[in-house]
């Protein structure tokens, strides 16, 4: 994707699989809005080749998007509708795109309790609080069942309680309907607790791609071991973690307390690419720089 002179998404390749939970991770500016923009069908790309459920996003028609649940950061309503009307309204527009295997649109009663929201079916809109607000958002994003589900940054505003329930329908949604499910977040720890697969952007580009484990490993190979021996605490950093502890208690028996093994987290292999990828660009940048003034 180009704006003007200005690339902001370089070879962007990227296979999403049925069912599969995947969380698009990155700061800002690094291209995630525009990359789900593109795959929604909201902006056309510059160049390049991108199929959604079989089809180009800019030739999806009613049918296509009837297959859709976007879920933005924020929209506008009238305030005056109340939360099941409002979902039975929308639920109106799905049943011609029913299939076999996927009846549309959700019951609206079903619908409000899947989210949360039974003791607010028949509330106003704009008496809902910011968390119940953000509820209603993702009750109408798959209020026709998508088979495909976009969510950008679908938990802001919720407390802890209602987190966790989110979590859950996510899990629900991916597992027991196979829905495939496209996620944005900036909290490292939810997106490691939800996706299968993670994505991480920066400068337009993909610098990591596979599950929490998979790039904890590749990244950051080494795990700490705290453990306390004698009462005297110790900590180690190695590579062979489970071996190191099974040698510890081998020698030391019940001398080892406190035990405690910290692997690398999200959170840890996020930051360490994100600063690499920016430590590479600033010395591209210096090295440029070198260059003219040569």
């Amino acid at each position: 994707m180009r704006y003007g002179t200005t690339d902001v998404l370089h070879g962007v390749d990227l296979r999403v699989h049925r069912g599969e939970v995947l969380a698009l991770l990155g700061p800002n500016g690094a291209g995630k809005t525009t990359t789900i923009e593109i795959l929604e069908g909201f902006r056309k790309r510059s160049v390049g080749e991108v199929r959604v459920l079989g089809t180009d996003p800019d030739r999806g028609d009613e049918a296509w998007r009837a297959r859709l649940g976007v879920v933005l950061q924020s929209w506008r309503d009238h305030g005056k509708w109340r939360v099941r009307e409002l979902l039975d309204h929308f639920g109106r527009f799905y049943p011609p795109y029913s299939t076999r295997d996927r009846r549309r649109p959700y019951d609206a009663d079903e619908l409000v309790s899947l989210v949360g929201l039974s003791e607010q079916a028949n509330t106003s809109i704009g008496r809902l609080s910011g968390g119940q607000r953000r509820r209603l958002d993702v009750a109408i994003g798959i209020v026709g069942k998508p088979d495909l589900l976009f969510l950008d940054e679908p938990t802001v505003g919720f407390d802890p309680q209602g987190r966790q329930e989110f979590h859950d329908l996510v899990r629900r949604l991916s597992g027991l309907e196979d829905t495939t499910i496209l996620l944005t977040t900036h909290d490292l720890d939810e997106a490691e607790k939800l996706a299968d697969r993670i994505v991480i952007l920066a400068g337009g580009r993909i610098v990591a791609n596979g599950s929490a484990a998979e790039l904890a490993r590749r990244t950051a190979g080494r795990a700490e071991v705290r453990f306390t021996r004698d009462g005297e605490p110790e900590v180690r950093s190695l590579e062979d973690a489970t071996g190191y502890v099974r040698e510890l208690f081998a020698r030391y028996g019940e001398a080892i307390g406190d035990l405690e093994v910290r692997r690398a987290r999200l959170e840890d292999v996020y930051l360490a690419l994100v600063r690499e990828f920016e430590t590479g660009r600033r010395t591209e940048a210096l090295n440029d720089l070198a260059e003219v003034a040569v």
